[in-house]
């Protein structure tokens, strides 16, 4: 199955200043993408690029198979374009909001009644749509800019930002709701927030200075996983022998001593089935295994790292 997003070796360059610098990754189908880094970091350009609303320098991005650029019109039937900042116009009451955004999308007549009654259903607004959008909560408008994008029910999103200026209870539901979305959309979401994007995505691309410094996965069976475990036996030398011989195991580390036969190892490593990997490997040598815990990836400690070489730079985010 071919990715439904594909941004290969993107770039973007005002006058002498580079604010997308040779970025390229790709977005599965059914897939949840963070795209992470501080303001400024060249996340708004890159979607502004993905979404035909800025040409790239150099470089291509493709949605659907159709270039943003060469077939512009074709790739934006399959992507919906939630801004950071978006463009409700406060005096429309939310059924003519909508109406307007289907018809600039094409839909007209029983499509676009249908495709309304659709997303107000599903982001909770049959309530409020009569109310005027400039009446509504933060929490609800962004709600409004969220159905907008969903009108035409295109397979990928794209989220700039969507929790910004959100109060705690707004941002759990924002949260929620683009959990919800998941089961039928594959999602690109932007955020400066560490904690948001651990919570919704499944892998995470981080951008600092408009360069991209690495795709990771966060979850599944391409992540690497964190166990920690105590282990009777002796030597320790044996026992860390022992689970460095397991395949999946990439680095093995002795963190304490609980008693004379006893000590704690934390174990990295890839795969769904590294823990019974390391207890079958373990009780084949006679070690016994007391207690296994499993830790979640330091999503700061990772960004920490890849950016820790370079200050963000006063650029567009």
């Amino acid at each position: 199955m071919c990715p439904v997003l594909v941004a290969d070796r993107l770039s973007k360059r005002y006058g002498a200043r580079l604010v997308v610098d040779d970025v390229s990754f790709a977005v599965e189908a059914g897939e949840v993408m963070g795209l992470l880094g501080p303001n400024g970091s060249g996340k708004t350009t890159v979607l502004r690029l993905l979404t035909g609303y800025l040409h790239p320098s150099s470089g291509t991005a493709r949605i659907a198979g159709f270039d943003v650029v060469e077939a512009g019109l074709v790739a934006r039937r399959y992507v919906g374009y939630v801004p950071e900042d978006v463009p409700l116009y406060s005096h429309m009451r939310v059924d003519e909001f909508l109406a307007f955004m289907g018809r600039l999308k094409g839909l007209v007549g029983r499509p676009l009644r249908d495709g309304m009654a659709s997303v107000c259903q599903r982001l909770h607004l049959s309530q409020v749509r009569s109310t005027a959008i400039g009446k509504l909560s933060r929490g609800y408008r962004q709600r409004v800019a969220i159905a907008q994008a969903l009108l035409n029910d295109p397979p990928l999103l794209l989220l700039d930002e969507p929790t910004n200026g959100l109060d705690p209870r707004q941002i759990i539901e924002t949260r929620e709701l683009i959990r919800a979305l998941a089961a039928t959309h594959t999602i690109l979401v932007t955020s400066h927030i560490l904690s948001e994007i651990e919570k919704m995505a499944h892998r995470v691309a981080i951008l600092l200075s408009g360069r991209l410094r690495g795709v990771h996965a966060l979850g599944g069976h391409e992540a690497e996983q964190r166990l920690r475990l105590t282990i009777r036996g002796l030597p320790q030398v044996g026992v860390q022998a022992c689970l460095r011989a397991v395949p999946a195991v990439t680095d093995v580390t002795v963190v304490g001593v609980a008693n004379g036969e006893c000590a704690e190892y934390l174990v990295q490593g890839h795969g769904l089935h590294l823990a019974e990997s390391l207890v079958a490997a373990l009780v084949a040598h006679g070690f016994g295994v007391r207690e296994i815990q499993s830790e979640r990836a330091d999503l700061e400690a990772l960004f920490l790292q890849l950016t820790r070489t370079e200050a963000p730079a006063c650029t567009s985010s």
